[in-house]
C-alpha cells in the first residue's frame, strides 16, 4: 500500500514571489513558446491518429497572432469508433484490481510533478492564466488523481451489510462500461483529469472530448496516459465540432455516462438529447453536469470590511470571473456599503492587465465570443445600474482578449446582471437593509453554486448555514479555491447535478451496487465470502 492512501493531502502552490520559482517558471515558458505551431493527433486505442475532418488551430488568447497548435479535427465515424474501442478496452479494464488501476493514476501524478513548470507553461500559454492560477489548476489534478486512486481502493471493500437469516450478503460496486467526458477551457488540466479518470480508476473506460479552447492540455494529458502504460481504448483524447463529435458520443446508444462542465444551455441541451433512449439502448445514461452559477458574496455591518473586500476581489476577478465560482454579486448592508465599494474600487483599480507570459494580474479572457458577451452585458449593465470602474475593452499589446475588470453598483436584485450568468470581470453591489434581505436575495436566483458570507456574528453564521442555499458556502473568505478532499464541489438548481467531485461519493456515480446472496450449503465452502470481482 502507498504511503500516500493513508498521508493525502493537497498539492501546495508554487510561490511565484521567489525569484528562482519565478526564474524556473519564465525559462519553462521560453522553452513551450519555441514549441508553438506544431500539429497534434487524436489519441485513440492507445493509438496516434489524424482527424478525417483536417485540422483547427489553438490561438494564444494573450496574443492573438500566435498559434499554440493545430489539432485535429475528428469526425463521427472517428467518435464511434473510439466509443467502440472503448468498450472492448473494458472487458478486461473492468476486472483489473482496483490497486492496478490506482498505480496509473499514482505515476501520473508523478509526472505531473517533475514536468510541473512545462506544463504550466502551456497552460499560461494557451488558457490565459497567470502563473498561481495555473500552478493550482496544476495541482488540482494532482489532487483529484491521488484522492480519486485512494477512494476507488476504499469503495472496493463494498457496501457494509449483514447477513440474514442463515445467508452470506455481500454488496459490491461494480463499474457501468464505457462513457464520455466532456470538459471546459476554464480548468483545461484539473476538470479534464478529473471528469476523466474517476470513471477509469472505478474501472470504466472513457472518451474525453476537450474543450476546442484549450485543446493542447488534454493532449498532454493523452500524452501522460499513453506514457504510464494505460492499456488501450481505456483513455481516449478526441477534438472536433461540437455537434459533430459530442452530440454524436452524447446520443450513441453505447455511451453509459456522461461527465460534462459548461454552461447551463449546453448542458440542459445534452441532458436533453442523452435522455431519449435510442434504438437498442440497454439503459438509463448517467448524467453528472456543473453548469454553474451567479454566486453571492454577503457583507454584514460587523464584519472585518477589509477581508471582505479582499475576498470579492479575489473571487469576482480571479481568472477574469471565469470559474463558474466567481463572485458575480457583492450584497452588502446599508451600513458598511459605501464603505465596502470603496475598498473594492481601490484594490480593483491596483489591478494589472497585461500578458499572461508576464504573470500580471488579470490577463485576457478565452476568445472574441466571451469579450463580446461580457461586453453585451456590460452595456445592459449601464443601463440597469450604475457603472463606478472599468466597463471596456483593456488596450493591451499585443492584441488580445481583454477587458477591464468592472464594478457597477446600485444593481436592482431582478436585473439581468444580477441574475444571469456573465462569465466575465463584472461584479454587481447590491445594497441590502438587513441580513434576511441579503440572504432572501442571494437565493433568489436559478443557480446555487458557491457563495460567501463576511460576519463576525455567531447567530448571523448559523443562520447563513441553514439558509443560503448553495452547494458550497465559505465564511470569512473568498468563495472560489475549492480543495480536493476537503471541500467537495458541486451546487444546487440549474447550477448542476451537485456531483461533488472531490468528495468521497463521486466515484459513486460511476459504480453500480451489486446485491450477492448465498445460502450455504453442507459440505460446499461458500464461494461469496472470499469473492472478488477484479481478477
Amino acid at each position: 500500500m502507498r504511503d500516500i492512501q493513508k498521508n493525502y493531502a493537497n498539492k501546495t502552490y508554487l510561490d511565484f514571489s521567489n525569484p528562482e520559482i519565478d526564474k524556473a517558471q519564465k525559462d519553462a515558458l521560453a522553452t513551450v513558446r519555441s514549441q508553438f505551431g506544431k500539429t497534434y493527433d487524436l489519441y485513440v486505442n492507445g493509438t496516434w491518429v489524424k482527424g478525417d475532418k483536417g485540422t483547427f488551430e489553438s490561438i494564444n488568447p494573450s496574443n492573438t497572432s500566435e498559434v499554440i497548435g493545430h489539432f485535429q479535427m475528428a469526425s463521427a465515424k472517428q467518435a464511434k469508433q473510439a466509443l467502440s474501442d472503448a468498450w472492448e478496452a473494458f472487458k478486461t479494464w473492468q476486472y483489473v484490481p482496483v490497486e492496478e488501476r490506482a498505480e496509473y493514476l499514482y505515476k501520473m501524478a508523478e509526472l505531473i510533478e517533475e514536468r510541473r513548470y512545462e506544463i504550466n507553461a502551456w497552460m499560461i500559454s494557451e488558457s490565459g492564466k497567470n502563473y498561481l492560477e495555473s500552478d493550482a489548476d496544476l495541482c488540482e489534478a494532482i489532487d483529484f488523481l491521488n484522492y480519486y486512486a485512494n477512494e476507488a481502493i476504499r469503495l472496493d471493500k463494498g457496501m457494509e451489510v449483514i447477513d440474514s437469516w442463515g445467508d452470506i450478503n455481500r454488496t459490491i460496486y461494480i463499474p457501468l462500461g464505457a462513457g464520455v467526458s466532456i470538459s471546459p477551457w476554464n480548468f483545461p488540466f484539473a476538470i479534464c483529469f478529473g471528469m476523466a479518470f474517476a470513471p477509469i480508476v472505478a474501472g470504466n473506460t472513457v472518451v474525453a472530448k476537450p474543450a476546442p479552447d484549450t485543446p493542447m492540455m488534454g493532449y498532454l494529458i493523452a500524452k501522460l496516459a499513453d506514457e504510464v502504460g494505460l492499456p488501450k481504448g481505456v483513455f481516449n483524447f478526441i477534438t472536433g465540432d461540437n455537434i459533430e463529435v459530442g452530440e454524436t458520443l452524447t446520443t450513441d446508444p453505447s455511451t453509459r455516462f456522461i461527465t460534462f462542465t459548461g454552461s447551463k444551455n449546453v448542458g440542459l441541451h445534452i441532458n436533453e438529447i442523452a435522455a431519449k433512449v435510442q434504438p437498442g439502448q440497454k439503459f438509463i445514461k448517467r448524467m453528472v453536469c456543473e453548469l454553474g452559477g451567479k454566486n453571492a458574496i454577503i457583507v454584514d455591518k460587523n464584519a472585518d470590511l477589509e477581508a471582505a473586500a479582499t475576498g470579492i476581489v479575489q473571487a469576482a476577478f480571479g481568472f477574469q470571473g471565469q470559474k463558474c465560482s466567481a463572485c458575480s454579486r457583492a450584497i452588502v448592508l446599508e451600513e458598511v456599503y459605501e464603505e465596502v465599494l470603496a475598498k473594492v474600487v481601490a484594490k480593483t483599480k491596483a489591478l494589472n492587465i497585461g500578458d499572461a507570459k508576464d504573470n500580471p494580474n488579470v490577463t485576457p479572457v478565452v476568445n472574441q465570443k466571451a469579450v463580446d458577451k461580457i461586453l453585451y452585458y456590460i452595456e445592459l449593465g449601464k443601463q440597469e445600474a450604475t457603472l463606478v470602474h472599468g466597463g471596456k475593452r483593456a488596450e493591451v499589446k499585443p492584441e488580445g482578449f481583454y477587458v477591464e475588470p468592472t464594478i457597477f453598483r446600485d444593481v436592482p436584485p431582478t436585473a439581468r446582471i444580477a441574475q444571469e450568468e456573465i462569465f466575465g470581470p463584472v461584479v454587481g453591489f447590491i445594497k441590502v437593509k438587513d441580513i434576511d434581505e441579503a440572504l432572501q436575495i442571494t437565493n433568489d436566483t436559478e443557480f446555487g453554486l458557491t457563495g460567501g458570507f463576511f460576519s463576525n456574528d455567531p447567530a448571523t453564521l448559523e443562520k447563513a448555514y441553514r439558509e443560503h442555499h448553495v452547494g458550497n458556502l465559505y465564511i470569512n473568505r473568498k468563495n472560489t479555491g475549492a480543495l480536493v478532499g476537503a471541500q467537495p464541489f458541486g451546487g444546487f438548481n440549474m447550477s448542476g447535478t451537485d456531483g461533488k467531485a472531490g468528495g468521497k461519493d463521486y466515484l459513486l456515480y460511476f459504480l453500480q451496487a451489486k446485491a450477492m446472496t448465498e445460502r450455504p450449503m453442507k459440505g460446499v465452502p461458500p464461494v461469496l465470502e472470499n469473492f472478488k470481482f477484479t481478477k
